[in-house]
């Protein structure tokens, strides 16, 4: 499982995203992101998708590994799709017993679909695939930099942020290894009804949560050991700048806000 789902993992590379600024980057994660919750015209969507299409192929990342990341919320995705699906009006299309499904329903769940798949592949795109958790901390961080004359612990904040970023895939690797212990102990997780299956995954969650909390422990000693003070008075190793890329990748994000909010304009029947 730790291997499928690459939920939170950075992967090294030299690409045009891999050397935007991360600051670039999550501001443009936070925009796509707006963008694909407020478009629902078909021309508006497939500008995203051509967006999302061309940020896979500015990773050079292998397509397959992309799309993984869509794994992990396949559920919220059925259950986001059957739920329009089943609640719409109009013209019915298909009709079986209590089931049945409208023109106004199925267009409806396909464009909430296409909405949440282009949600998560454009973050994990811009934002994990391709930022390190630390200049992911890093951007935040300077971007929340006002808030500091306020007293907010933005440091702190981002610090917390990015562990929490870094750790998912070694929880992911942890449950993996807990699940084949179990397993080999005679843990049946496949056979039975959903509360037996539920009942069954105690004994990965119990194991789980007190490896999480040794793990927390032994990362709050390190930092300790090491003098760690938060903040105030610390140097960089790789300080973040901005680049004539991260304007001209700013320029189309602006271009594609301008796409998405004008073509349903101009073609108002799409």
């Amino acid at each position: 499982m730790g291997q499928q789902i690459v939920l939170g993992q950075y992967v090294p590379g030299s690409s045009f995203l891999h050397s935007l600024d991360p600051r670039t980057k999550l501001i443009s994660a936070i925009l796509l992101m707006i963008l694909s919750l407020s478009s629902m015209s078909a021309v508006s969507l497939s500008v995203l998708a051509l967006v999302v299409l061309g940020l896979m192929l500015l990773s050079r990342l292998k397509i397959g590994l992309i799309l993984r990341t869509i794994r992990p919320i396949m559920l919220l995705l059925l259950f986001a799709f059957l739920f329009n699906l089943f609640t719409g009006k109009g013209e019915i299309i298909f009709s079986y017993g209590f089931i049945v499904i409208r023109e106004d329903g199925l267009v409806r769940a396909i464009k909430i679909l296409v909405r949440l798949v282009l949600l998560v592949l454009s973050t994990s795109i811009l934002i994990t695939l391709t930022t390190t958790p630390i200049l992911i901390a890093d951007a935040i961080e300077s971007l929340l930099s006002p808030l500091k004359r306020l007293r907010f612990p933005v440091h702190e904040i981002s610090m917390m942020m990015s562990i929490a970023l870094r750790f998912i895939p070694t929880l992911l690797d942890e449950m993996q290894k807990i699940m084949k212990a179990q397993s080999s102990r005679g843990a049946d997780y496949d056979t039975g009804n959903a509360l037996k299956r539920a009942r069954g995954f105690v004994s990965i969650l119990v194991p789980l949560f007190i490896s999480s909390f040794r793990r927390a422990d032994d990362l709050a000693t390190a930092m300790e050991a090491r003098c760690y003070r938060g903040g105030k008075n610390r140097t960089r190793l790789k300080v973040i700048k901005y680049s004539r890329l991260d304007l001209l990748f700013a320029a189309m994000m602006i271009l594609t806000a301008v796409a998405v909010y004008a073509l349903p304009i101009v073609f108002p029947g799409l």
